[in-house]
């Protein structure tokens, strides 16, 4: 399970350095396993154009990628307080989502 925010467009670029890193792994560790991504925003786009790139960059790793249902959470500081998350809907969702990640993975 990889959770990310938005930087800049993108995926942060310490977790850019590590996967670039892991690039270099032969054979490739994450090839063929299951992957779920989950990302947040404060902004209403909830990080779906970090989610994007980091698909494609884990397509290179041949990684098992889950594709739906996608957790793209915006607006999470509305969802959060005291550093937890306190929104009954996304919990609920997010529940569901592994749910379902766990039946994807034993496929």
């Amino acid at each position: 399970i990889i959770i990310t925010p938005e930087y800049n467009h993108s995926i942060p670029g310490v977790l850019k350095n590590a996967l670039d890193w892991l690039s270099r792994v032969s054979p490739q560790p994450i090839a063929g396993k299951p992957v779920l991504i989950q990302s947040a925003s404060p902004g209403k786009l909830g990080g779906v154009r970090a989610q994007i790139h980091l698909r494609q960059i884990l397509g290179y790793f041949d990684a098992r990628i889950m594709n739906k249902p996608e957790a793209i959470i915006g607006d999470v500081s509305e969802k959060i307080s005291g550093n937890r998350l306190t929104d009954e809907n996304t919990r609920a969702f997010l529940a569901r989502q592994l749910t379902a990640f766990t039946e994807f993975a034993a496929k």
